[in-house]
């Protein structure tokens, strides 16, 4: 019987953990401990928003020397992200100017401009990557054009989760499903495209050859002198949590929610169609095949509007919220106006107030209409991925922390008209875990881990009712959420 110590570095844009997974191979039994939390706030630097990349790596440094003092020996370390923000260093593996957050307004009009310039229906084609403002894309060619002087320093650009395994081990690893999320990696070759790099203005050498998760980078030597593998696991958070998710059938979905929401099916072959195109779909890579998914706006506008009104007890909201009128007000999570607002509180009621809609005023009335138009919204996503892959989806698994949110988990079984199961709560976590595990020989692949997965960590179902509020607000919704309103689109060319 072998027993392993795994521990999984987390960060999300709004948190980070330290977990430590124990895994015990004769039962197949995977539990979790929770070593360090720690927040995760954008910081104003130089005119921008950023990321505090020495604060996270500190926090990830205390985290692993408790581990450490407590005497336990790590048998490997994986550390997953957010995607699309990267990290620019010199040629001596110094930091050159801020790690600059997809939030902060230096990309505005990049996007339109590279359709412009190269054609949207060209750049799907190349990328399959849902088009975003902020892109790495679109962040690269804002350096080029307002940041000359921080260009000409750089050697190298490493995503976050590739940087943070260059500060632990000093070895530098381009991994691949974090990779995909930049808009630059040709979807044909595999490599980076050099004509989309050419369009940003950065020299094609800043890049590595993407490598597959599952390769140790290098070594972390502990305070008291082990040295514990640091791997690349699929760093992508979502392409984590999507490992980790029970997918037992084809016909399947899954969302992983959180700060954002990303709802999507899984597939051996990119959907790269003018139906897939229209619909805004993405195509990152998995640790097997594609994510074809899209980027839905998630519960950043609870986090923000609890931000804003100073709520501690989210239970509590959840609760007056479920006793709100359904679908009396209704937003487009996905608009762009909802990406970094002054106020969320105001947006949303400006939103409503546009198109003629009852104004929420209560805390559980921005709530609700928050929910209802998450769950309004995840039943037209379900449909497009219905029609892309030519046969309707039958069931929805919802995993992260929103799937601790039962008023939404029931909500969206009602929109979606499909069987709801939440869980697991710490999907990319142990999707990281279970990427480990998979290295160091201890599980087959990810069919074997989401088995040992639904052993471990029990489901819960959610039955879609018959909501008749639902059904009378679909054509309400469908007017608000059409593709000229999404988030980020411009009419294909």
């Amino acid at each position: 019987m072998s027993m392993r110590n795994i521990v999984a570095i987390d960060l999300g844009a709004s948190s980070g953990r330290i977990m430590l997974a124990q895994w015990t191979s004769a039962s197949q039994r995977i539990t979790l401990r929770e070593v360090r939390r720690f927040a995760n706030q954008r910081v104003r630097r130089a005119g921008y928003d950023c990321w505090d990349l020495d604060h996270l790596e500190q926090e990830i440094r205390c985290g692993l020397q408790q581990l450490d003092e407590e005497g336990i020996v790590p048998d490997s370390i994986g550390i997953d992200t957010w995607g699309v923000d990267l990290v620019l260093l010199d040629a001596d593996g110094q930091r050159v100017g801020e790690a600059v957050s997809y939030r902060d307004a230096r990309t505005d009009g990049q996007m339109t401009q590279a359709i412009s310039d190269l054609g949207k229906q060209a750049i799907y084609q190349r990328t399959g990557i849902q088009f975003l403002p902020f892109n790495t894309l679109y962040q690269l060619r804002a350096l080029h054009l307002q940041q000359p002087d921080w260009q000409a320093q750089v050697a190298h650009a490493l995503m976050i989760p590739d940087y943070l395994h260059y500060q632990l081990t000093g070895n530098m690893n381009w991994e691949y499903t974090n990779a995909t999320t930049t808009q630059l990696l040709n979807i044909t070759s595999g490599e980076w495209d050099p004509d989309l790099l050419a369009w940003a203005g950065v020299d094609a050498r800043w890049f590595g050859k993407p490598s597959a998760p599952g390769n140790t980078v290098g070594f972390w030597s502990s305070p008291r002198g082990h040295r514990i593998p640091v791997i690349a696991v699929a760093t992508h958070d979502t392409a984590s949590a999507v490992l980790a998710t029970p997918l037992m059938q084809d016909d399947a979905a899954y969302l992983s929610s959180g700060t954002w929401s990303l709802m999507g099916i899984e597939s051996l072959q990119p959907c790269l169609s003018r139906a897939a195109l229209d619909a805004n779909i993405t195509n990152e890579g998995g640790a097997e095949g594609y994510r074809v998914l899209k980027n839905i706006m998630g519960l950043w506008l609870l986090q923000r509007v609890c931000s804003e009104l100073q709520i501690s007890d989210l239970c509590g909201l959840i609760q007056q919220a479920a006793d709100e009128p359904a679908c009396r007000a209704l937003i487009n999570p996905n608009a762009s106006r909802f990406i970094n607002p002054a106020s969320m509180v105001q947006e949303i009621q400006n939103a409503c107030a546009e198109q003629h809609m009852p104004v929420p005023q209560s805390p559980a009335a921005l709530a609700r209409t928050i929910f209802d138009s998450l769950a309004l919204l995840y039943r037209q996503v379900i449909s497009e991925l219905g029609q892309l892959r030519a046969e309707p989806l039958r069931q929805l698994h919802v995993v992260g922390g929103g799937c601790q949110n039962p008023l939404l988990n029931q909500l969206c079984a009602d929109a979606c008209q499909l069987p709801v199961f939440a869980g697991p709560v710490e999907a990319s976590t142990l999707g990281n875990v279970g990427c480990q595990l998979i290295a160091l020989g201890e599980l087959r692949d990810v069919a074997d881990l989401r088995r040992c997965i639904s052993q471990n960590f029990p489901l819960e179902k959610f039955e879609p009712l018959n909501n008749s509020a639902f059904r009378a607000s679909q054509a309400r919704f469908a007017a608000l959420s059409q593709p000229a309103k999404e988030l980020a689109y411009d009419k294909a060319d």
